[in-house]
């Protein structure tokens, strides 16, 4: 009688056989969907960035504005610069949309409807970037609030 083991009638099989990889045309193809992707995506992300951007500065114009309004109404006079209008009116004055707190543009209040001819301060304030804005047609520093 001849013995034998059970392990000689099995089938070897190569090491490779059924761990197929991806071939390099699968990777491109892949690789090549995937910038499509992200060709279509990052301008719609980058242009919400600057809305984002934009909605802020008007937002703090609005802000500004109205703390220089609410501050001549009860000094009865304009403030003479914004750090005027912090703690009591305003937290801190907010950045510009360079980024910066110190290139906010004061606009002097009007003459004839000044507070106090003798002394004219703020009547307001406008963002000093003058970068076009995404509508293309204005300046950031054209915006009022």
């Amino acid at each position: 009688m001849k013995l034998r083991s059970k392990a000689g009638n099995r089938k070897v099989r190569h090491p490779k056989a059924g761990n197929r990889g991806f071939t390099l045309i699968e990777m491109m193809v892949v690789i090549s969907l995937i910038l499509i992707l992200l060709s279509i995506a990052m301008p719609m992300y980058n242009q919400s960035i600057v809305r984002a951007k934009e909605a802020r500065l008007h937002q703090d114009l609005k802000t500004l504005n109205e703390a220089i309004e609410n501050y001549s109404l009860d000094k009865k006079q304009a403030p003479q610069r914004l750090e005027d209008l912090v703690p009591g009116y305003i937290k801190f004055i907010p950045d510009d949309i360079t980024g910066r707190t110190d290139t906010w543009k004061p606009v002097q209040e009007d003459s004839q409807n000044a507070w106090d001819p003798n002394q004219q301060g703020l009547g307001g304030v406008q963002s000093g970037s003058d970068v076009i804005s995404s509508d293309g047609a204005t300046k950031y520093s054209d915006w009022t609030h």
